[in-house]
């Protein structure tokens, strides 16, 4: 609060003094007052902090997706004008630094974050609850701030919607934008067919080979192809360098089909040891033993 009312008292112009008034007023408050304020500096000149202090106080008061439709657009009129190049989301170390020297900047570029990730997490909320159209809204409006997480979860509306060429091109998108990025590559590839999902989780694998998901999924194409051996030695990748719940239940699983009781039961103690709970990997160790016992019951 100092610091805001030594900014403000420095001002070197209105439009700049009444953004600092409006902060001020949030913090203690007055919000339609802090709006007022928003609203004189952008008639005296359109400025990104100037429609950010606005967004910003009307986002905290209601981010239904109905008013986040104007906070949205509040937002976009932000991004058109002038800007260092960080406004608009191409962060730099060097205008990373001027960002926290300047304290009224950094409370914009916080609100950005926060308000993307709102509307982010409210997707989620709504494609849980089957209201898709809603989700699809909110991905939408938090796309439009740059918030580039949201493909992802536009995919999954559109996979809800049983539109699976229209997720995977959204997690394609997700991918050019995203460098590096395997969980994108694993995501896709439950959006497109066997051959394309085994080239995604092989680029994933090369990118972090710590992820367990592909291994599996490797691992079950390869029990369906008979490959049985293959499929094991698939699975024991993962557990030599992490002894892996899911990855041991499988693999247990697999020698189970394969008449192998006995490391079965072997990879059904090790998961028990790292959840002892696991119901499905009780009732596997269970009937295994009946199995080795002579019990096919």
């Amino acid at each position: 609060m100092r610091s805001l009312r030594l900014a403000r008292n420095h001002s070197s112009s209105m439009q700049e003094r009444l953004i600092y008034e409006g902060w001020i007023l949030y913090d203690t408050g007055y919000r339609e007052e802090a709006l007022a304020r928003a609203d004189r500096s952008i008639e005296i000149q359109r400025s990104f902090e100037a429609f950010f202090l606005k967004a910003y106080v009307l986002a905290d008061t209601n981010l239904d997706p109905e008013s986040s439709s104007y906070v949205i657009q509040l937002l976009q009129e932000a991004l058109k004008c002038p800007s260092d190049g960080l406004r608009k989301g191409q962060v730099s170390n060097f205008l990373l630094m001027f960002l926290l020297l300047d304290s009224l900047f950094y409370s914009c570029f916080i609100v950005l974050c926060n308000l993307s990730q709102a509307l982010n997490n409210l997707g989620s909320i709504y494609v849980d609850s089957g209201r898709l159209e809603l989700a699809r809204e909110c991905y939408s409006n938090a796309l439009a701030i740059r918030h580039t997480r949201a493909h992802q979860g536009l995919a999954r509306v559109y996979h809800q919607k049983n539109q699976r060429k229209a997720a995977y091109d959204e997690m394609t998108k997700l991918i050019e934008k995203a460098e590096s990025n395997a969980s994108a590559y694993e995501k896709r590839s439950e959006y497109c067919d066997r051959e394309m999902a085994k080239a995604d989780l092989d680029v994933a694998t090369q990118m972090d080979p710590l992820r367990t998901y592909p291994y599996r999924y490797r691992a079950a194409v390869m029990m369906d192809e008979q490959r049985e051996n293959e499929a094991v030695e698939e699975l024991s990748k993962v557990i030599n360098f992490k002894p892996d719940l899911q990855v041991l239940h499988l693999r247990a699983a697999f020698y189970e089909s394969m008449g192998d009781l006995s490391s079965a039961l072997q990879d059904c103690q090790a998961a028990l040891c790292l959840d002892p709970n696991h119901a499905d990997t009780l009732e596997l160790y269970r009937r295994t033993q009946r199995l080795k016992c002579g019990d096919p019951k």
